[in-house]
């Protein structure tokens, strides 16, 4: 940390200055002019803030510019609007030949890059805008305005005499104050800075901005999503000594005294009289960026390089968790300050979420009445509704919508998973609730084979999200468990299969475990009524592995199963046979007929209106009760459902369906057909997808030969 006189960002308003990341952009039209300091400048430059010209000590050139070579090195002593300023050609390849006239005037008090010119080129540095944004020690008439009205002075004056060539609108970006949106002032000032270039001992001689740098070049610190790498990396490189003094009220005053001359550093204030301290405070992202130890215990409690106590215990931690807006304000700036102070990374990984926006993708605003009051919409809807809402249908990094639909979409799945608990806590026998038992339970029918296989293949998805900080897809993958697969197949099968208590309880507590960090206050309630002697939220994380249910074929066949459910289900709607009306099916299997005879019960009772189900191998043509049922064609499977047959409406139906299957085969057939696909496509995926056209075909076949 040193003091010293350096540009600056600094607000005239808020008297204050400000860190290169509190500068916002504001995009607006502005006017470009072109003209000549006086009538003996041998050519012109253009600007669009023709009051900084009065401060001007050169005017820099691309040396490959054939225009201007012949000027290089000479010094030009001339009367710009009553100015007496001296100007120096200098050679920069930084200048565009092709922007404005190719010329750049040169004014190095108020310009970042200009700045940087007159260090490397020793130009004298003139200060011409003073701390109110005034024009100030000029020895013109502009002395004591603002800037703005300085510049239409200014313009008038080369009006006058003549030297303004032209001027042009085209769009630019304002410089402005994030707290009080007023145009940012670039001026030298004496301020306290960070030092990000300088090689350091500590740090092995290498500068804090290189060994920030090389956390994310070597992986050390790893940034979620992975695109912010390159935006730490990019302003890394960009960045430049760092003021952390403000002159401001609110903050830690700067532990700087000084008396006469001298000047003391110190972590006490001086006990005699004559000292007065340093009137400053620091910014506040200095505060924050030695957040990561400094709330541990340090400096007390590293000793000689070593950790101790909560220090050690806790740093680094594993996860930062916050908005990418901030990532160079904050995660960048604590990353440095770890380096320096204890030597290592603050955090591994640095999840960074995007913002909040209303339901029409708007900035929440106090004065547009479109924010959302957390407490309001809490008292309304639930806590876990609200944080169900900001993880689920997010994307790491970016801006997320939020509005009280969703909210309200998210409360109806949290009163489902209230039910489906409810609803097996009270069908189940106790003991297999409260039992801490967590060895996988034993499946004894199809149905329990696939949901103890669709639960294990479930939490090894959230396991690996949680992994990738992929929340939203955690959430999704529980979602579709819970409700698709659990509450909608397996609830409704164990009304008819008997015997499923054990395997009931521990799906629950499991999908319990497994939401309880997306929704922890419904389902620690839920815990507590199954007599567990544990809280939720200390139970072990569920470890998800059952081989023996992933290697048999259960999931083909039971998805057999639901198809075939599902194909009578949506016959009865399509031909508007009412659920009270009961009908008989036969089913004609050549290959599954002993698993559809095995699942009878789940396939009569699933709401499909079936009385009674035959499952045969084969089935004549002609027979009397084929010829008034409707027929649903399942790859080369048969389903006859007896006696509903309303000729119209079936007609119509295998119209429909025959067009869609004609679509789906000239799509296949398409994709088949296409060399590059066949010649990439791994065989198996080929094979699966000839398979699949040929049943479709069948389909087809049988359909139209009705």
């Amino acid at each position: 940390i040193y003091q010293g006189e350096r540009i600056v960002n600094w607000c005239p308003r808020c008297k204050s200055t400000l860190a290169d990341d509190e500068v916002d952009y504001r995009a607006q039209t502005a006017k470009i002019y072109t003209f000549k300091y006086d009538t003996n400048f041998p050519f012109s430059i253009a600007t669009t803030r023709p009051e900084t010209k009065l401060g001007d000590t050169a005017v820099a050139v691309n040396p490959k510019d054939d225009r201007y070579a012949q000027y290089i090195g000479q010094e030009f002593d001339v009367d710009f609007c009553g100015a007496k300023l001296k100007i120096k050609i200098i050679a920069d390849y930084n200048v565009e030949m092709e922007f404005g006239t190719g010329a750049l005037g040169v004014t190095p008090a108020h310009s970042m890059v200009d700045w940087q010119m007159a260090e490397k080129n020793n130009l004298e540095i003139k200060k011409v805008i003073n701390e109110d944004g005034q024009i100030y020690n000029t020895n013109t008439p502009y002395d004591g305005l603002d800037v703005i009205v300085a510049r239409k002075q200014i313009v008038e004056k080369l009006k006058e005499k003549g030297l303004l060539e032209k001027e042009e609108e085209m769009p630019n970006n304002l410089s402005v104050c994030y707290r009080c949106s007023s145009p940012i002032e670039p001026l030298p000032s004496q301020q306290w800075f960070v030092a990000v270039d300088k090689p350091l001992q500590k740090l092995g001689n290498k500068s804090l901005k290189a060994r920030a740098l090389e956390q994310a070049t070597e992986k050390n610190i790893n940034f979620y999503p992975d695109r912010f790498t390159k935006k730490y990396s990019d302003w890394m490189n960009n960045l430049h000594d760092w003021c952390i003094s403000r002159q401001i009220w609110f903050g830690h005053q700067i532990p700087v005294w000084y008396k006469d001359k001298a000047i003391l550093v110190s972590e006490t204030a001086p006990t005699e009289s004559g000292w007065t301290q340093d009137p400053d405070t620091l910014d506040t992202w200095f505060s924050s960026a030695i957040w990561t130890f400094s709330t541990l215990g340090w400096p007390d409690n590293f000793i000689n390089g070593q950790k101790t106590g909560d220090l050690a215990k806790f740093h680094p931690t594993q996860v930062l968790e916050t908005g990418y807006e901030i990532l160079t304000l904050w995660v960048s700036r604590m990353i440095m300050m770890s380096l320096f102070a204890v030597g290592e990374i603050p955090f591994k990984d640095v999840y960074l979420h995007g913002m909040v926006l209303d339901q029409n993708g708007k900035k929440m605003s106090k004065s547009k009445g479109n924010g959302i009051d957390p407490l309001d919409v809490i008292a309304k809807f639930g806590c876990d509704a609200v944080r169900l809402s900001l993880l689920y249908g997010t994307t790491p990094g970016n801006d997320q919508r939020l509005g009280e639909d969703k909210i309200a979409s998210n409360r109806n799945f949290v009163n489902k998973l209230w039910n489906i608990s409810r609803y097996i806590i009270s069908s189940i026998d106790e003991k297999y609730l409260s039992s801490t038992e967590t060895a996988w339970p034993a499946a004894k029918t199809l149905a329990d084979d696939w949901i103890l296989s669709q639960l294990s293949q479930t939490g090894k998805r959230v396991d690996t999200y949680l992994t990738n900080y992929e929340f939203s897809l955690a959430v999704d993958a529980l979602n579709d468990f819970t409700w698709d697969k659990l509450a909608d197949w397996y609830l409704e099968i164990a009304k008819i299969e008997k015997d499923k208590d054990a395997i009931l309880a521990y799906i629950l507590k499991t999908i319990l475990k497994l939401w309880h960090p997306f929704i922890p206050y419904v389902t620690e309630v839920i815990w507590q009524n199954l007599n567990q002697l544990k809280l939720l939220l200390v139970e072990t994380w569920p470890t998800i592995a059952q081989p023996e249910y992933q290697a048999k074929n259960n999931e083909a066949d039971f998805n057999f199963i639901q198809e075939i459910i599902s194909a009578i289900r949506n016959a009865r709607a399509e031909n508007k046979i009412g659920p009270a009306k009961k009908i008989k099916a036969t089913i004609c299997a050549p290959e599954k007929s002993e698993l559809i005879a095995a699942n009878k019960g789940i396939i009569a009772g699933l709401k499909t209106g079936i009385i009674e189900l035959t499952v045969q191998l084969s089935i004549k043509v002609n027979d009397i009760k084929v010829a008034d049922s409707i027929f649903i064609p399942l790859e080369k499977n048969e389903i006859y459902l007896l006696g509903a047959k309303d000729e119209a409406k079936d007609k119509e139906r295998l119209a429909k369906e025959k067009v869609n299957l004609e679509k789906v085969i000239a799509a296949l057939e398409s994709k088949l057909n296409n060399a590059e696909f066949t010649a990439k496509a791994p065989a198996q995926i080929v094979e699966a997808e000839q398979a699949k056209l040929a049943n479709y075909r069948l389909e087809l076949q049988k359909i139209s030969n009705l």
